[in-house]
């Protein structure tokens, strides 16, 4: 198969792998093309399988110190705003799953329910397949083109479901319903445009991982999602590493500012500019009385400081 699809290509191969229990869009030698700067591990279907410990270390940073690691490395098309989310203080961190819907026409939604039917054993609508396929840590994202009444891409049984499944929650460029129950559902949230009471309608599966779109996003399988007050912010399989350390050493670098800019022994633009080494010994040495904040060599801070863009 050529390397260049186009996003006809895509939704047309959606019965490349009619055969597949993961009902994928794109052959697995595509996606792992499309995301060939990753080097770990991946699920069977090719997606990125970002480390436990990496997503874990993911939930304690902020999704504004990630998004200027990224624009500072050239990608300005991974974070979306504009959201209602079921709780404030609950974020969605995971790898993401992407599933694509697109406004049903017959045939075509009578061709891919068949299919899925006699040949993968799904059942219900298509709204519910990409659940089949979600594992711990992942999120369900999701583009409905926005579509709110009769947008519905999950009520209280559905949302169960997906945490059942991930302890995770969903980003839906589309709505929910059943807002009351899904509330009950301890350490599950959702990102989406709105709520709405109807039911899903006149849509239709067209693309389960598959890259998609999300408002002025770009999303992959197998992106690490961070999903904020904020917004969310979707980076690529193969920046998460150092997104998240570099995230991680900015929280650091700010509570020993702080500390030293209130102390008097340092001015902002001495914290706030490259350090000599006078003020990288301080900070070791005050690191070394914050072991919660991790520990760091001195290589490890000259390699930080070395590349500071932000």
């Amino acid at each position: 198969m050529k390397r260049m699809i186009t996003c006809l290509t895509l939704v047309g191969l959606i019965g490349y792998a009619s055969h597949s229990l993961s009902a994928q869009t794109i052959p697995k030698d595509e996606l792992v093309f499309l995301t060939s700067e990753w080097k770990g591990d991946r699920f069977p279907d090719g997606r990125p399988k970002i480390p436990d410990a990496l997503l874990e270390r993911a939930r304690h940073i902020g999704i504004d110190d990630a998004w200027t690691v990224l624009k500072n490395e050239g990608y300005t098309n991974q974070f979306e705003g504009g959201w209602k989310l079921i709780k404030d203080d609950v974020p969605v961190i995971g790898r993401a799953v992407t599933a694509m819907f697109m406004p049903s026409r017959p045939d075509v939604e009578k061709n891919i329910k068949q299919r899925g039917t006699t040949q993968q054993g799904r059942k219900g609508n298509t709204n519910a397949w990409p659940i089949d396929v979600l594992t711990k840590g992942d999120v369900y994202v999701a583009d409905a083109f926005g579509k709110i009444g009769g947008g519905t891409l999950m009520g209280a049984t559905l949302g169960n479901a997906i945490f059942s499944k991930t302890g995770n929650g969903v980003v839906f460029n589309g709505a929910a319903r059943d807002l009351q129950e899904l509330q009950q559902i301890k350490g599950f949230n959702a990102f989406v445009r709105d709520f709405h009471p109807s039911f899903l309608e006149e849509m239709v599966l067209m693309g389960l991982n598959t890259p998609i779109r999300m408002g002025n996003a770009m999303v992959l399988p197998g992106d690490l999602v961070i999903a904020q007050r904020e917004g969310v912010l979707f980076v690529p399989a193969h920046m998460a590493e150092q997104v998240v350390s570099t995230a991680e050493f900015v929280v650091r670098k700010d509570q020993f500012g702080f500390e030293m800019v209130k102390s008097g022994r340092y001015t902002t633009g001495q914290i706030d500019s490259q350090w000599n080494d006078e003020i990288k010994t301080d900070f070791l040495k005050w690191l070394g009385g914050h072991p919660e904040l991790g520990t760091m060599t001195k290589p490890e801070l000259d390699k930080m400081m070395s590349k500071r863009t932000w």
